[in-house]
């Protein structure tokens, strides 16, 4: 019911006793917030002409009663699905990050009365998936995704995890992380420790993800007047890919002293060219003061009576430099990175939490309690190990 301009309302008591030996209703915090009915379920639900002032308190009665709407009453007089959709990348099937995320985002679904349905890489006919769903997540939307922008012009609300970089409809809202950040905070810390030439096997694609990670790479470089050596491996490149990339990288580019590999899971390639390169694992000395270079091994130990000083590696393949540790990181954390030996330095992008505030985007979007085109930030973690610090 709209609101009578000439009258104000009667200003609620905001000192009440919460309603806890029965289910809070529409009622009690209409009686609360001093407003009728409809004007609680307009203002909760973000339709009707209701004063903003107005939504904001009784949202803030609500949650102080602990109202929680009735999921199935809702889903009947609004004809919804009662379900939300899930579009991930074709590659996730085997990454971990991807399944993380996608728990995440179940758990908090479920939580709000809504289940989740799993959509086909090719299911972006938008007919289809309106009829199926009252929502839709979709999770490192890709230029080149032929169903991205049937999904984003579904009819029904659209959550992107990352932003979308091609032509179509706008999202409803997004959840981002910052990419660049994230990245120049592992530069950073590779240089801290001593690197002077450091490498990223980058992912090739048209996500956000992977454009900002290269873009990132040249403009850090330029930056700290460093060359950057810049390598594109596929968006879910595998160990082997990633070695044998690295392996062609150290042959070609023997003095690149770190390796920031961003794939989910392919880090530990990196290090099987390391061991195979003769290339210790650790942290890179001062070359200035002539201090000794060490790190975690991969091999034997061999004296360099050129250098007067001891080096731990061995000798590798020709055109590798022995006595030079590389340094290993991660773009994305994950079993791989924690379990390998010696253990990479990763960045930890939280994907269940990720996950979960995807889901908790679209969830508040569907109820009213949040604006269309809200866009929010999830925070990372950088996690240093031992494939970046000095051995013990």
């Amino acid at each position: 019911m709209p609101e009578r301009s000439g009258n104000p309302l009667p200003r609620p008591c905001l000192d009440f006793t919460p309603v806890t030996s029965r289910t809070v209703t529409l009622l009690d915090v209409a009686r609360a917030a001093g407003v009728s009915k409809s004007t609680v379920s307009d203002a909760l639900q973000g339709s009707g002409r209701v004063a903003e002032a107005t939504r904001e308190r009784v949202r803030a009665v609500a949650e102080q009663l602990g109202y929680r709407p009735n999921s199935a009453a809702r889903r009947l007089r609004r004809s919804s699905t009662g379900a939300i959709g899930l579009h991930l990348p074709q590659t996730a099937t085997r990454l971990d990050y991807y399944m993380n995320l996608a728990f995440g985002a179940v758990a908090r679904a479920q939580e709000e009365g809504l289940d989740v349905v799993l959509l086909a890489p090719a299911g972006g006919a938008s007919g289809r998936v309106a009829s199926r769903v009252d929502g839709l997540l979709v999770i490192d939307p890709e230029v080149g995704d032929s169903a991205v922008p049937g999904l984003l012009d579904a009819g029904v609300p659209v959550v992107t995890g990352e932003r979308y970089l091609g032509p179509a409809a706008t999202p409803s809202g997004a959840v981002i992380c910052d990419n660049a950040a994230s990245l120049t905070a592992l530069l950073d810390h590779v240089t801290e420790r001593g690197a002077r030439h450091p490498a990223v096997l980058a992912p090739a694609g048209t996500s956000a993800w992977a454009t900002a990670l290269r873009a990132t790479a040249a403009s850090w470089g330029q930056e700290h007047g460093v060359a950057v050596a810049l390598r594109t491996v596929p968006f879910a490149a595998t160990p082997q890919e990633a070695e044998e990339t690295t392996l062609a990288l150290l042959r070609t580019d023997p003095a690149v002293d770190a390796v920031i590999c961003a794939p989910d899971g392919a880090a530990p390639g990196v290090l099987r060219a390391a061991a195979t390169a003769g290339r210790t694992v650790g942290t890179v000395s001062d070359r200035t003061t002539g201090s000794t270079t060490s790190g975690r091994t991969t091999g034997s130990t061999t004296s360099d009576p050129t250098a007067g000083s001891t080096t731990s590696g061995r000798t590798g393949e020709a055109g590798a430099h022995p006595r030079t540790p590389l340094l290993v990181a991660s773009c994305v954390d994950g079993t791989a990175t924690r379990s390998a030996e010696p253990p990479v330095t990763a960045v930890d992008l939280r994907p269940a939490a990720y996950g979960r505030a995807c889901a908790e985007l679209l969830c508040d979007i569907l109820a009213g309690r949040t604006a269309p085109d809200t866009v929010r930030r999830h925070a990372w973690a950088l996690e240093t190990r031992a494939s970046t610090a000095p051995p013990c």
